[in-house]
């Protein structure tokens, strides 16, 4: 039986500061490149692992927005966030197929939804990712962490060239937080590079706790981003720390880290990730590139021209401290 489902932590608090955030850097809205929506029974058992992942890394791990689908969709609108993503992931071969559909109907019913899909090394991987191409999907999610596998097996390397050569980006989560796996690491990765270096592959959690060797991944590879989610924040500083002495190196990929927050399966309200952000000290212009820009551009979302004309003014006169 999953834990009860609370009501959100101070939701009207969250969406004036989070509203509050976006208005003062004169963005249309975030983009959202790492939330997770998936069939219900499913998220109840990925909620069932974190109400249990306490005792194996010694932090509790509550879920904020432990809500039915519906709702969880009405709060990330609420909160300004313009696109996002629907984050799932098998754990076991016979499964990606299934999701794939699942996250297909989703982002029919949810047009602010990026469509995303799914994969696991098996027969057939190759013809299900090309189906969900051709339907659609703008993003992939791998999980090399809870999938076990490596991503190098074989019977991926098709699904890798096929992602490759229609550049749709892939969130994998390759880091080895919060608990290392067999496969886990940068080591698997920059063999996967090495074959396939026009891969666009996002470095979920910024490569929690391996920080230094994906951003020189990323340093290396110009397709290859990160995405900020849970790090820099109060929970993930206490988990693995982000060196201070890389922190210049965040303002050098300016424009290649993308906003991800994990809602809803996050231990704090959603204003702590923008405000982890915030305290880095790295200027509007890396906040507005890496809350919206980068992700735009990434997925084609256009801005307008009275957006522009609006960040220019709230803009005016401010020095960025990342491409100063």
């Amino acid at each position: 039986m999953s834990a009860p489902r609370p009501e959100p932590a101070a939701p009207e608090a969250t969406r004036a500061a989070v509203l509050a955030f976006r208005d003062r850097l004169g963005l249309p809205g975030l983009i959202d490149v790492h939330t997770h929506f998936m069939p219900a029974r499913v998220l109840d058992k990925v909620w069932e692992y974190f109400d249990a992942v306490g005792p194996l890394t010694g932090v509790e791990w509550p879920i904020t927005y432990r809500h039915e689908e519906e709702q969880r969709v009405a709060l990330l609108r609420s909160f300004g966030v313009l696109a996002f993503t629907s984050m799932l992931y098998p754990h076991k071969p016979a499964m990606a197929a299934w999701l794939n559909s699942w996250a297909a109907a989703f982002a029919a019913r949810t047009p602010d939804c990026l469509h995303t899909a799914t994969f696991y090394p098996e027969e057939g991987a190759d013809r299900y990712v090309r189906q969900a191409v051709e339907a659609g999907a703008r993003v992939f999610k791998a999980h090399v962490q809870v999938g076990a596998y490596d991503p190098n097996d074989p019977l991926l390397d098709p699904v890798w060239g096929l992602l490759a050569e229609a550049r749709i980006p892939v969130v994998i989560h390759c880091g080895s937080g919060p608990v290392p796996g067999e496969h886990t690491g940068p080591a698997p990765i920059a063999r996967l590079l090495a074959r396939h270096p026009q891969l666009p592959l996002v470095i979920a959690h910024m490569g929690l706790p391996e920080y230094g060797a994906f951003l020189d991944l990323a340093a290396r590879h110009p397709e290859v981003r990160l995405d900020t989610t849970m790090a820099f924040t109060d929970f993930a500083e206490r988990l693995a720390a982000f060196p201070p002495a890389d922190r210049g190196r965040l303002a050098d990929l300016g424009d290649r880290i993308l906003l991800g927050t994990d809602f809803p399966n996050i231990p704090y309200p959603y204003e702590h990730q923008l405000a982890a952000l915030e305290r880095l000290g790295l200027g509007d212009d890396w906040l507005r590139a890496v809350c919206h820009d980068n992700a735009a551009r990434l997925f084609l979302i256009e801005l307008s021209q009275e957006i522009h004309r609006k960040r220019s003014g709230a803009s005016h006169g401010r020095r960025s401290a990342w491409s100063a």
